[in-house]
């Protein structure tokens, strides 16, 4: 490249860069507004309930009308959003691949992508990172998820040209903050209906260079939407006075991810910080459904809305009941210290008023007042309004009608009189109902995640990668496969939410009281219950006790070999088992092909020959 070309790149990568910045500024002075109310609704939630918008645009906070007025918080829906969120965590969907049919090859790769999923989920905490998500949809309105493939995870396999270590690659899920997602277009009501999105955080200069090898110029960060909470020990709102916290030496990195167009059809990705240009190219990864490239973010939000692309939450609704029931508490209590204390008259220069306002008339105190004067007296203050108690009664009912969640989940009452079980579990049921857009709004979010981070290892997993598994009875296997072994076109996952323990033990035995469990003479089969021993949390002493699940998986190992070479019929092999399992696989498949069908029925011929020889 000659010096004038070298200039050229420079300027255009300069001018790149300047255009990324602008188009992130515009972005964020769009969505100004929708921030504020974000910021808002956490104040309230923590309890800092005396602030609001102002006609600028921006938070503010809300002076006394007097001095004397009590100022107290009684928040409602602090505890309000913690039981959304433990009802929420309850119905999280369950992460199971349905098998496309019931071949052994679809049966083997729901179970590889299952267990895949799995291994994901347990490495990388996915129940914290949903919760965290959970968090801030129901908090702000809609929170996004973030799935990559982060090289430096998983096992090393060899090492660079400078000795440092190679690692195989693992995906990765992260919970994002509406604050750091800014889309092309707020009013899109899908992710599909974006265009772009740039994902902006800070982070701090020495990171940028650690990853891109570029050296920017760090600074002091303090924006609300871009600084941590436990930066500088905790966070100052602007109005408060003192220090804000801050990052220091640090930048804002942008991200702006474009989809798939015709100037660019295999997406779009600028990375740029402080002024510079860190990266372009290509989206990096495959994660659209037929396995295009496509946006790395999953949305979820707590209540969409019709023409917007960010939701709303019940926070919003609660905040105009929140101030009313502050008002309400705060003047009953004002008056009943007038009723305790009482509002005293006196005759101007009868007494000394600073020492009566300053000390009141507390017991055993000598008054001394002008002769000839007035004596100084209590007003009557009459008695508490009843309207008091009827306008807090009220605007309780309506905290639980806004907020979704009846008396029975937020205060483990009972306010029906509700005595049988059947009628409590259904009241609970009608709080779940309630929330059902929130549920299927966690439920579609995280399926599309666990598809993404399928269509990842399909593309990343390359020729031979080793997953610990969980096997039949509880035990642990690694199997190898390949990204070909991962059928991440035709996902579909398995209905139902994860259950606790007492949920499948309570199933379970109901059931076997109906007799589902046992065969026509009445008794549970040896695999039956093994099975169910397993599933009540003694899968140990399943195995202790019975060993034909391990007889099966030796017959499907068996199965395996036999697609490949002649294999012959163990003399400990409980030859039973063994044919019915040799069967089935070519029953779901294996007959297909004459050369392993023969195979297969010299197998099993050998199986009957040793069972007739022991029957002798």
């Amino acid at each position: 490249m000659t010096q004038q070309e070298a200039r050229r790149e420079e300027r255009r990568r300069a001018a790149l860069a300047r255009e990324v910045e602008e188009d992130f500024a515009a972005r964020r002075e769009a969505r100004k507004n929708l921030e504020r109310g974000w910021q808002l609704n956490m104040n309230f939630i923590a309890g800092d309930q005396y602030c609001d918008i102002d006609g600028t645009g921006e938070l503010a906070a809300e002076d006394a009308a007097f001095y004397w007025q009590s100022r107290k918080v009684f928040n409602h829906i602090a505890p309000a959003i913690e039981t959304r969120l433990a009802r929420l965590a309850k119905v999280r969907p369950a992460l199971e691949v349905r098998a496309f049919s019931d071949s052994d090859d679809d049966m083997r790769t729901a179970r590889l992508c299952s267990n895949i999923l799995r291994s994901v989920k347990g490495r990388i905490d996915l129940d914290g990172v949903i919760s965290r998500a959970t968090q801030w949809s129901e908090t702000c309105g809609t929170a996004f998820y973030k799935i990559v493939w982060n090289f430096s995870e998983g096992n090393v396999i060899g090492t660079d040209e400078t000795g440092h270590p190679v690692r195989e690659g693992d995906a990765n899920v992260v919970a994002l903050s509406p604050f750091e997602v800014y889309p092309d277009n707020i009013a899109a009501e899908s992710m599909e209906e974006v265009a772009s999105i740039i994902h902006a955080k800070a982070v701090s200069a020495q990171e940028i260079f650690e990853r891109f090898g570029v050296e920017v110029a760090g600074s002091k960060v303090e924006d609300f939407a871009f600084v941590p909470y436990s930066a500088a020990g905790g966070w100052k709102r602007p109005y408060e006075g003192g220090a804000r916290p801050a990052l220091e030496d640090a930048a804002i990195l942008i991200e702006r991810y474009t989809r798939p167009c015709e100037q660019f059809p295999r997406g779009r990705l600028e990375i740029v910080a402080a002024g510079k240009l860190l990266f372009e190219g290509d989206l990096p990864y495959e994660n659209g459904d037929r396995g295009e490239r496509t946006l790395p973010f999953v949305r979820q939000a707590c209540i969409p809305l019709a023409g917007a692309f960010f939701g709303t939450c019940v926070v919003d609704r609660m905040i105009p009941l929140q101030r009313a029931y502050n008002a309400v508490r705060n003047r009953k209590h004002e008056f009943l210290n007038r009723l305790t204390m009482g509002v005293i008259a006196v005759e101007d220069g009868s007494v000394d008023a600073e020492e009566l306002a300053e000390e009141g008339l507390y017991p055993g105190k000598v008054l001394v007042y002008r002769q000839g004067a007035a004596k100084p007296e209590f007003l009557p203050c009459g008695t508490l309004p009843s309207e008091f108690e009827m306008e807090e009664e009220r605007i309780e009912n309506e905290f639980v009608l806004v907020s979704g969640m009846s008396e029975v989940s937020r205060n483990s009452a009972n306010p029906t009189n509700v005595t049988s079980a059947v009628g409590l579990q259904l009241l609970i049921d009608q709080d779940t109902t309630r929330m059902q857009m929130s549920v299927e709004s966690v439920e579609r979010a995280v399926r599309e995640a666990g598809k993404q981070i399928l269509h990842l290892y399909r593309q990343f997993a390359g020729e031979r990668r080793i997953l610990r598994m969980t096997g039949v009875g509880g035990e642990a296997e690694f199997v190898s496969f390949a990204a070909s072994d991962i059928s991440a076109d035709d996902i579909e996952f398995l209905p139902g939410y994860e259950r606790t323990a007492a949920e499948r033990r309570e199933e379970i035995l109901q059931l076997f009281s109906l007799g589902l469990l046992t065969g026509e003479d009445g008794k549970l089969s040896d695999e039956a219950r093994s099975r169910v021993l397993e599933a009540l949390g003694y899968g140990s002493f399943g195995n202790a006790r019975d060993i034909s699940h391990l007889h099966l998986k030796k017959a499907e190992r068996e199965n395996v070999l036999l697609a490949q070479a002649e294999v012959e019929a163990a003399e400990y092999d409980d030859h039973a088992l063994h044919i019915a399992e040799h069967i089935r696989a070519l029953l779901s498949g294996g007959e297909e092909h004459a050369a392993v069908r023969e195979r297969v029925e010299r197998h099993i011929a050998s199986h009957r020959k040793k069972m007739e020889g022991r029957e002798q």
